[in-house]
């Protein structure tokens, strides 16, 4: 089977909104006091699971690729 662009971009797009929705869901199961908390540090700069959920929620490149590292670290599956 060949896929086209379209078809990558949809199965791309329909994965990284699983992941996200996962990553919320995580977020909102958080005690308020926990959300303050570092959660992950990329690039010598460390955040909390409030900065993440920003950059998540906004879809950035960072966003995205704090994403990839908590699927690597096994805290979102």
């Amino acid at each position: 089977m060949t896929w086209s662009i379209d078809d990558l971009i949809m199965i791309y797009t329909m994965e990284n909104d699983l992941v996200k929705t996962k990553f919320l869901q995580i977020y909102a199961n958080l005690p308020l006091n926990q959300r303050n908390e570092i959660i992950i540090v990329i690039d010598d700069e460390s955040l909390t699971w409030n900065a993440v959920k920003i950059e998540v929620e906004n879809d950035t490149l960072m966003g995205r690729r704090i994403l990839d590292k908590l699927i690597g670290l096994g805290i979102v599956k």
